[in-house]
């Protein structure tokens, strides 16, 4: 009987040991604020995602990644994104050597139509004045002390490119990735949000108004003709932006060559769907409370609104500006110059409907479709000029 009850003990023991030993392996008793938080933030994006489809396909994976990485665990086990050898690790693997933009900007490439920007070459023009959010961020933050590799990797959140965003700062600040993709997405969501009262401040009704010359057909040679001249000319001028430009201009090609429709299918679809997905969810994943919450988080997405709001500002002015040297009836409407950035389509969108509430007949898409895929090609280069000086 005294054996038994030894052996009983010992059993009780072990059970109440093997217990607590998995209460203080449950996420409740790793918990923390910072993690409450972040699931709440991670929520909050996941319902503006599926309620307001602020950008759903960008929100709602990394809405979803933010609830995976801040379950709190016990260390060590090899679960974590910054676990080496952990499955999310070697996912975010390529997010951290830059593996998924240059697959993303393929996928893009097959997707976009150059053709509003090649029958008015002009509005390239306006790509072009919008990047100077991403310059006024790169200011910003070295005025706020920031290293000049990451100052460059924070201003790349004024072009509103997620991808490019995380390629710059895959290669010039790592360790602040996650706050910097998460805004740069953020702030492409927000596009319907932020950029219409800018636009209203800058333009008169007069100037919402103004109907645009219908663009020219452009013909299949200068179609095909683009991507491998804009490859050579942008790469030979910014030789380290090759891996985003080389990539969209080929997948460009790919699209408009009409021979290869399979793998421009393919890069449209199947290759830029899960590249997105996986972006999204390791990204989101990356936004640990340990790691994100930090004053340096607050202060790069305070710059990366500023930078935002700067960049639309300045699409805009400029746009007004070469008003006053164009003829009447070669008149830009100002409302597209918020298209300049790189948030494709979705500020081409919001010229459009910004339009249309002034005058129901004025469809400003295909105009505002110019200057926004020129963005996309503006915010490549204009990393490739930061990775030249800075990396």
């Amino acid at each position: 009987m005294i054996t038994l009850a030894a052996d009983g003990g010992s059993f009780a023991q072990f059970m109440s040991e093997q217990l607590v030993q998995f209460i203080e392996y449950t996420g409740f008793a790793n918990v923390t604020i910072g993690h409450i938080a972040m699931i709440l933030i991670g929520l909050l994006f996941i319902f503006l995602g599926i309620k307001y489809e602020f950008e759903p396909l960008l929100l709602v994976p990394i809405g979803f990644g933010m609830l995976i990485g801040n379950i709190p665990f016990y260390p060590g086990l090899k679960i974590g994104i910054y676990e080496q050898g952990s499955v999310l690790n070697i996912l975010y693997h390529g997010v951290q050597n830059g593996w998924y933009p240059p697959l993303i900007f393929l996928g893009i490439g097959a997707m976009t139509d150059f053709s509003a920007l090649l029958s008015n070459p002009k509005l390239m023009l306006i790509g072009a004045a919008a990047q100077v959010g991403i310059f006024a961020a790169y200011m910003g933050a070295l005025g706020l002390g920031f290293q000049p590799n990451e100052a460059g990797a924070i201003g790349i959140i004024g072009g509103a490119d997620g991808p490019t965003a995380i390629f710059i700062s895959s290669q010039l600040a790592p360790e602040l990735m996650g706050a910097i993709a998460v805004s740069a997405y953020s702030y492409m969501a927000l596009v319907p949000v932020i950029q219409p009262p800018i636009m209203r401040l800058l333009t008169t009704k007069k100037e919402r108004v103004i109907k645009m010359k219908p663009a020219r057909q452009v013909s299949k040679l200068e179609k095909i003709s683009f991507p491998i001249i804009g490859l050579l000319f942008c790469a030979f001028m910014v030789p380290s932006g090759l891996p985003l430009l080389g990539m969209l201009f080929f997948g460009n090609l790919l699209k408009e060559c009409g021979v290869t429709k399979r793998l421009s299918e393919v890069a449209s679809n199947a290759v830029i769907n899960v590249c997105t997905l996986l972006i999204g969810i390791t990204v989101g994943a990356s936004t640990q409370a340990e790691v994100f919450l930090s004053a340096k988080s607050v202060e790069i997405f305070a710059l990366g609104a500023g930078s935002f709001v700067v960049a639309t500002f300045c699409g805009v002015l400029f746009v007004k500006i070469m008003n006053l040297f164009l003829k009447e009836g070669n008149k830009i409407n100002p409302l597209i110059g918020n298209s300049g950035v790189s948030a494709v389509p979705d500020a081409a969108r919001v010229s459009n409907n910004i339009g249309l509430e002034y005058d129901k007949s004025n469809y400003l898409l295909q105009h505002a479709m110019g200057p926004n895929v020129a963005g996309v090609v503006g915010s490549a280069v204009a990393a490739g000029i930061l990775l030249a000086f800075l990396h």
